[in-house]
């Protein structure tokens, strides 16, 4: 272990050194704060910007409502102006088609009353045919009579001729008559039978012309309420678009509030980032004066490591177990299937048989220690404890927690870690526990040198 330098005692400068470590510890704990606070403003901000495009949205669906309101209106009366049009039309075709069924009707009562006439008519006839047959018998007995009485009986005999001609002639109109009177009732049957179809028919009409007249009468209330509902539509599209109009400089107002805020905040985040600065400077400084804080024995040891891990990593190249550029290699290559992606460089199968038995040990130094491991320049983590570095699974909680070897740690604490050539730097910061607890932690590193060259650093993390 590298021995520390032997001060006088000081009392002076170790208060120094304890108020510089305590005012670190504050100036942290007020910088997590911060940003706490600087990202919710900044989720205020976004949410308010959500916020204002949702109300320019809602203006604008507002408009667009309200004009498809008014032109609804407007189709709304035109409909209301075909649907009574319609109505009235279909209620003057129903009174018709009512008038035409009712004649057809009284058509097929009148058919069936000439039907009746004309079986009568057929019967009469009949009888007047067989009168005439009646009489042409008698005629040709009167014949036959003045015949025998000769000279007496020729001027009856021209009667009865002259009778006879009638009888026939009779007897053929009557035939006639018969069959013109069959032709005719069965033409009126006829026609009976289609106006009891054409009655029916009409019905049927007049049945649906009823149901027609009551959709009707429901569309005309139907498109006379929709003309309301517009309406309505319409008076409330013009309260919202003025509780928007009121609404929306209030609205400017708090965006433009938070965001003032949110750059002080950011602002008194860099001062804040400047005060840590400058009180790790200061603890350095004291430290370097001689200075003793609870720090100094993690201080020598981490130094102390740190130049061990330097040296073996001098010895490998030696040896020829690697050389001087693959141990500076800068190419990290992705491992498929790690979720945080982890990485690999031409050196990780070498300080993975290195740095065990130089990082292992600083788990037992002191009971505060939570972690050592060593870091190149970009916060790249190659080989960490083995309680950190378990084969990762298919939960990307876990793998965070306990699968934290091959990955880059580029926050501002692990990249000075990795980047910092003074002899030790401490550094305070909160480590996210989860579920939004938060725990103080000092982070001491050290630099690593190989061949007079900056490697990175050696990381060695304990809680207060």
């Amino acid at each position: 272990m590298t021995a520390q330098p032997n001060f006088p005692e000081m009392p002076q400068l170790n208060a120094l050194a304890r108020a510089a470590s305590e005012l670190g510890y504050e100036i942290v704990d007020i910088a997590g704060f911060l940003d706490l606070v600087e990202v919710q403003a900044r989720e205020q901000r976004a949410a308010l910007s959500a916020l204002e495009r949702g109300a320019d949205d809602i203006e604008m669906t507002n408009s667009a409502v309200q004009s498809v309101a008014t032109d609804l209106g407007t189709s709304v009366a035109r409909t209301a102006e075909d649907v009574e049009h319609s109505a009235h039309l279909m209620r003057a075709f129903g009174t018709q088609s009512r008038d035409v069924a009712a004649w057809v009707q009284d058509l097929s009562e009148r058919s069936g009353t000439v039907g009746e006439t004309l079986k009568a008519v057929k019967t009469n006839n009949a009888q007047i045919a067989a009168i005439s047959m009646q009489v042409n018998t008698l005629a040709i007995n009167a014949k036959i009579e003045a015949a025998r009485a000769g000279d007496a009986g020729r001027g009856f005999a021209v009667v009865a001729e002259a009778i006879n001609e009638l009888s026939q002639k009779t007897k053929a109109a009557a035939a006639q008559i018969t069959t013109n009177i069959e032709t005719l009732t069965e033409w009126i049957a006829q026609l009976r039978i289609e106006a009891e179809g054409v009655a029916q028919t009409a019905a049927t009409l007049i049945e649906h012309s009823n149901g027609t007249d009551s959709s009707l009468t429901r569309m005309e209330q139907s498109v006379s309420d929709t003309k309301e509902q517009a309406g309505r539509i319409g008076a409330q599209t013009d309260k919202v678009r003025a509780v928007i109009e009121a609404f929306a400089p209030d609205l400017r107002g708090i965006g433009s509030s938070i965001a003032t805020t949110t750059s002080g905040i950011e602002q008194a985040h860099g001062r804040v980032q400047r005060l840590i600065d400058q009180s790790e400077t200061i603890v350095q400084s004291s430290a370097a004066l001689g200075g003793m804080t609870d720090d100094a024995p993690f201080i020598a040891y981490a130094r102390d490591r740190a130049a061990a891990i330097g040296a073996a990593m001098d010895q490998a190249i030696s040896e020829g177990r690697i050389s001087e550029m693959g141990l500076f290699d800068q190419t990290y290559v992705p491992i498929p299937g790690t979720v945080p992606q982890q990485v690999r460089t031409a050196y990780v199968d070498l300080l993975d048989q290195i740095l065990p038995p130089l990082q292992e040990p600083a788990l037992d130094f002191d009971p505060k220690v939570v972690f050592c491991a060593a870091v190149d320049v970009n916060g790249y983590l190659p080989t960490h404890n083995r309680t950190f570095s378990q084969t990762p699974r298919d939960d990307v909680v876990w793998n965070t927690a306990h699968c934290r070897n091959r990955r880059i740690f580029d926050d501002r604490v692990g990249l000075k870690a990795g980047r910092s050539t003074a002899p030790f730097l401490l550094q305070v910061y909160r480590r996210d526990m989860g579920g939004g607890a938060f725990k103080m932690m000092k982070d001491l590193s050290a630099p690593i040198m190989v061949r007079d060259r900056h490697w990175g650093g050696l990381r060695l993390a304990y809680t207060f």
